[in-house]
């Protein structure tokens, strides 16, 4: 089951850089969006039918319009293609409401926010933030060159540009150092948010462990990595809903979501690949396999939630609040 959808009009498109496009909307019915706070996403149903998350990257303070960006990929299977090549000012799509699994922590010290390439999009929104607080940050934003870099004129004006910090064509092999001298000084109480491809998050994050505790360390990702099976994995194990105490198998091919939908039990999702956090569940009691992409390293220890989309389970039962 998908999450509730509403119709918007794109009322303005932008090309931000090389194979970025920027697409502004608003509701069809008129309404003002409901607030959200920066870092969310939204599910996005281009012409073709296919449904994507794309960050939101205006203005959170904005309620009457949607800004979110868009890479155009090589290998697109259709849905960012499509918003490239069929979508016009006026073209209609669907979106999903706001949902956030990339906060901010508004009692750091100090905000240190590392993007690369359209992994600009979520830190951008808590720029907006960050300003309107007047909470000290900085915005460091690698890309190949200035061509593949979105949102330069906005970054170069106030009230942004005296808090952002440009790293053009950083080679793999320098980008270690590079991280490790701009995070030198970083308050003890500062926190840190990146967002790109996972190869550059790997070591950003391995740099900010030099200096941070990991609850401090904060990233969204936009796909899901390769997973290997852990040895604690069952092949089979049951779960057991909380309210009714009815129970259902759940075998080796089968996701938690199909066969709670055997049941009759629909939890909504979206990406499939334990990246949204759509299909997050309450556990009452067992002990989940956390194969997701998308919860923190508190939430996995706590194992209060489960993604029951791509998760799986190392108990023989789980109790799951539904």
């Amino acid at each position: 089951m998908q999450a509730q959808m509403f119709k918007v009009r794109v009322d303005a498109l932008r090309e931000e850089a090389h194979g970025i496009r920027s697409f502004s909307v608003s509701r069809l019915d008129g309404l003002p969006f409901d607030s959200y706070e920066p870092g969310a996403h939204i599910d996005v149903t281009g012409p073709t039918g296919i449904t994507r998350q794309y960050s939101l990257c205006g203005d959170p303070s904005c309620r009457d319009s949607h800004v979110f960006a868009v890479k155009k990929e090589d290998e697109s299977r259709g849905g960012s293609r499509s918003l490239h090549d069929e979508v016009r000012i006026g073209s209609e799509l669907s979106i999903g409401a706001p949902r956030n699994l990339f906060r901010l922590e508004e009692t750091a010290s100090e905000h240190i926010l590392i993007g690369a390439g359209i992994g600009i999009t979520p830190l951008l929104s808590m720029a907006y933030r960050l300003v309107a607080i007047d909470a000290p940050f900085t915005l460091h934003y690698f890309a190949r060159s200035e061509t593949h870099a979105a949102f330069l004129p906005l970054l170069a004006r106030a009230p942004f540009d005296r808090h952002v910090k440009l790293h053009f064509g950083v080679g793999r092999e320098a980008l270690s150092d590079e991280l490790d001298a701009l995070l030198r000084d970083a308050n003890e109480r500062a926190h840190v948010y990146t967002c790109g491809p996972a190869p550059f998050m790997d070591v950003v994050v391995a740099s900010a462990q030099k200096r941070l505790p990991a609850d401090a360390i904060h990233l969204e990702r936009f796909k899901a990595e390769p997973h290997a099976q852990p040895e604690t994995s069952l092949d089979t194990f049951d779960v057991k809903i909380a309210s009714s105490g009815e129970t259902v198998r759940v075998d080796a091919t089968t996701s938690i979501v199909d066969a709670l939908a055997s049941i009759g039990i629909e939890v909504d999702t979206s990406c499939g690949e334990g990246v949204c956090g759509t299909c997050m569940v309450d556990v009452v009691s067992g002990e989940p396999e956390h194969r997701d992409h998308c919860l923190s390293k508190a939430e996995r220890a706590s194992n209060s939630v489960i993604c029951c989309c791509v998760s799986r389970s190392r108990s023989p039962v789980l109790v799951l609040d539904l």
